[in-house]
């Protein structure tokens, strides 16, 4: 469509009408004062209109703009050629000008519109029927009106909006198109945001899981110095999703996180709510763990964690799964830590922390659920890649023994704790671990045996610092979190000190990496699950 010869929009605007209507009423009554006693004509509807007349100030019902009353259930009430004229209007245009005089309609320079509250009743676990009913559909469309006439109107669709539409008004008299334009943005923004929620959720009531068009919104939480790299720009935005986790967590102290603290507290912390159900630790280095362990206290767990790589640990970030308490807070501080992440933490233990002002320390109140479904997205040039949360969870009765040596009860164990610890290490990884600890972490690389390589080189390297005479891998379970291609993988761990191993399986060439596991006596489970990090 050819945009018309309109006259350029002029930078001030005196505001002489705003219309109200709001769901969310938090500062409501502040800002239609300011406004009526900045000379302000007030226009609302229904329960807005009733809390700004009981505050006592003078205010239109929308009734009165339009000629019909409100009806359908409040379904419409704005939905009028006098609403939207007044809104969408351009006031120096000849043809506008006259059809507003034509047809009685008077402009509204202000739009104050908030919209039903469709993501909070979706959360709160609403019915399909009052969903529906919390689709807001004037509002939008009020709020599209006004967005698209910003040269004349300053549309709010929040409360930190309308103060700064207050603001302007006590401060100049007039609203700034600089001003208008960046609420019209914010505002766009917002029924965006609004549709996607609506549309996911109507997704999902259909059980279709990836629909033919898929929108994503988010609310910006921080902006920050870089991303990765100081030469990169970088942001941090929430969704809707309630799920615990460094999105939802209260900073306690330190400076505000960076992009990789983000990324690598994340991981830390889906990472050791796989043990929820006991005292556990996870360290996290690059995205990747360099320490895992579950112990009789939160303690003895981060000691045993930090056992396993100590030189990585410097500089991670630490995730726990329970209280975060002063024995383990004193532990904590004896090295250099970025992040620290609990479900909860006594007193004693943030007193211990607030004399080390770098440390951040972010309380999540919770653990995710690590069966809980959800969605996992990546950009890629020119669109984007959805799957699935990995909700895998092994238990000693999915295993196939496939050796002729059975295993302990202790190395079914030492198995599935690996296993466990291995869907949350990038590709290719091989773990060791012995008795609920990690004993060598082997990530990232292109080829299993060379992960199996460095794995154990961790393992000898953890038990030379901590004054050991062998290896920490020596009896423990290795675990690959996909098949053994060959079977100088498994011989590797076996070299190693492994005496059990568990896998996917699957591979072309299982017979021989079974019966390599045979001949070097170890026992070994396929699990039939791959558990790929990427």
């Amino acid at each position: 469509m050819t945009a018309p010869d309109f006259p350029p929009a002029p930078d001030r605007v005196v505001p002489t009408r705003a219309l109200l209507s709001v769901s969310d009423k938090t500062g409501l009554i502040d800002a239609a004062r300011a406004l009526s006693e900045a000379g302000v004509e007030l226009v609302s509807t229904g329960g807005t209109k009733s809390a700004i007349a009981a505050a006592g100030l003078p205010v239109k019902d929308i009734s009165e703009i339009t000629g019909f009353p409100e009806m359908m259930d409040g379904r419409v009430k704005t939905l009028h050629p006098k609403v939207h004229g007044a809104l969408l209007g351009v006031r120096d245009a000849h043809s506008h000008a006259q059809a507003m005089a034509e047809h009685g309609i008077g402009q509204i320079d202000i739009l104050y519109c908030n919209l039903y509250p469709f993501e909070a009743t979706v959360a709160s676990g609403a019915d399909y029927a009052t969903a529906v009913e919390n689709i807001d559909i004037g509002g939008p469309a009020m709020i599209r009106s006004a967005s698209k006439n910003h040269g004349y109107v300053a549309v709010c669709v929040d409360a930190e909006s309308m103060a700064e539409v207050v603001a302007a008004v006590k401060a100049q008299g007039a609203t700034t198109l600089d001003l208008r334009k960046r609420l019209a943005a914010r505002a766009y923004a917002r029924t965006a945001a609004y549709d996607a929620a609506i549309s996911t959720w109507f997704a999902a009531q259909l059980g279709d899981a990836f629909p033919a068009r898929k929108s994503i919104s988010g609310a910006l939480a921080q902006t920050m110095r870089y991303g990765e790299n100081p030469h990169q720009q970088a942001a941090f935005y929430r969704t809707s999703d309630t799920r615990p986790g460094v999105a939802t967590a209260h900073q306690l102290q330190g400076k505000a996180l960076s992009y990789n603290n983000i990324a690598d507290t994340d991981a830390a912390f889906e990472l050791v709510a796989e043990f929820r159900d006991r005292p556990a630790v996870a360290i996290i280095k690059h995205a990747n763990p360099c320490g895992v362990a579950v112990g009789e206290s939160l303690k003895d767990a981060y000691v045993r964690a930090l056992q396993c790589d100590p030189v990585s640990a410097f500089g991670g970030v630490i995730a726990v799964s329970q209280t975060l308490d002063a024995d383990t807070a004193r532990a904590i501080t004896d090295i250099f830590t970025e992040v620290v992440i609990a479900p909860d933490a006594d007193p004693e233990a943030i007193a211990i922390f607030a004399a080390k002002k770098n440390l951040r320390l972010l309380i999540a109140s919770g653990l995710p659920d690590p069966l809980k479904g959800g969605e996992v997205f990546r950009s890629v040039a020119g669109g984007f890649l959805v799957q699935s949360r990995d909700t895998a969870r092994i238990t000693a009765a999915d295993l196939r023994i496939v050796t002729r040596r059975q295993p302990t009860p202790t190395e079914i164990e030492d198995m599935l704790f690996a296993f466990t610890v291995a869907k949350h290490v990038k590709s290719n990884a091989i773990v060791y671990a012995k008795n609920g600890q990690t004993a060598g972490i082997g990530a990232g690389q292109m080829n299993r045996r060379d992960s199996a390589r460095i794995a154990a080189i961790r393992a000898a390297e953890a038990a030379e610092t901590a004054g050991l005479p062998e290896s920490l891998a020596k009896g423990s379970a290795c675990a690959s979190e996909a098949f053994f291609p060959f079977a100088d993988g498994l011989l590797q761990a076996v070299e190693a000190g492994a005496t059990a191993v568990i896998q996917p399986g699957g591979s072309i060439r299982d017979a021989d990496v079974i019966a390599a596991a045979d001949e070097a006596g170890v026992t070994m489970a396929f699990t039939g699950v791959r558990v790929f990090r990427h």
